[in-house]
């Protein structure tokens, strides 16, 4: 499996990530964290709470479609496991986000940046079972 690492397209789209949070923070004192945002549009917030969320989610949805209108083609995604193993990915996710009180987004690009001190555990922990996965699957595993 070959990693490709694009880093004018990263930095641009770590830029952007960026300053959209610092925008919802200034104008809305709300964190930028993906699962948050989500569960807060699904439960029974009031309806003024729910625009804001319902355009980030729809942001997040239309990416692709921006791709297309701007270079004539969708973007290429490739996912190199099967649907049950996706499942069970998200389901370990879930788990972890609840455990943890947020999601990579939440504690990473927010909380850091706020020098929370649950944000930067949470967020060593997050990279360092990243990488002790990565290694297991490419170097153990032979994937």
């Amino acid at each position: 499996m070959d990693t490709v690492f694009t880093p004018w397209q990263s930095l641009a789209g770590g830029a952007l990530i960026g300053l959209a949070s610092t925008l919802l923070m200034l104008m809305l004192g709300r964190i930028m964290g993906a699962t948050g945002i989500l569960a807060g549009l699904l439960s029974t917030s009031p309806f003024h709470d729910s625009g804001w969320r319902l355009a980030i989610l729809l942001g997040m949805i239309s990416g692709p479609l921006a791709v297309l209108a701007i270079s004539g083609q969708m973007p290429l995604i490739q996912v190199p496991v099967s649907t049950p193993m996706l499942v069970v990915g998200g389901f370990i996710v879930g788990i972890g986000v609840t455990y943890s009180s947020g999601c990579t987004s939440g504690h990473g690009v927010c909380g850091v940046a706020r020098l929370s001190r649950r944000s930067i555990v949470a967020t060593a922990v997050f990279m360092i079972a990243t990488g002790l996965t990565v290694y297991a699957v490419r170097h153990l595993w032979g994937a």
